[in-house]
């Protein structure tokens, strides 16, 4: 990746305001912020949840600088390998967890969300808080040759 590309993925990460990571062998989707950055991503759902435009089943947005990070218009809740999906109230219920999970979190602190969102999802949602002057950007491995 050329420099002007890491920086450009950089500040992709830093307007997200959160990195988040897909790990298979945990069957989990890892979100890691400051609590604005966790605050960031429950206002990515709710926002999501809210636009009229995304009630078709199917409908979905990307977010982030590689766009893997996928919410879906779905019958059913779930979280799986390929998407955080559910009904638009369902979505929105899903950000409120992640406000009322988060809220009481300190630096360092983990929640785990699984069997609260649906008890058929094959993968969790872990969130991680850290320091308010966490850098998403920091924990991008392609990015680590790149100062600031």
């Amino acid at each position: 990746m050329d420099q002007q590309t890491k920086a450009a993925t950089r500040s992709e990460w830093r307007e997200l305001g959160f990195f988040y990571a897909c790990d298979d062998a945990a069957k989990e989707w890892q979100i890691v912020g400051s609590q604005n950055g966790l605050s960031r991503f429950a206002s990515l759902l709710r926002a999501y949840a809210a636009d009229p435009r995304n009630a078709p089943e199917s409908e979905h947005e990307h977010y982030g600088p590689y766009m893997y990070l996928e919410v879906m218009t779905w019958h059913e809740p779930g979280i799986d390998d390929h998407s955080i999906h559910g009904t638009m109230a369902q979505l929105g219920q899903l950000a409120a967890l992640v406000e009322e999970r988060t809220a009481a979190l300190e630096p360092g602190g983990k929640a785990r969300i699984l069997e609260e969102y649906s008890r058929a999802s094959a993968y969790a949602l872990v969130l991680e808080r850290r320091e308010d002057e966490f850098d998403p950007a920091s924990l991008d491995g392609s990015l680590e040759d790149e100062a600031g």
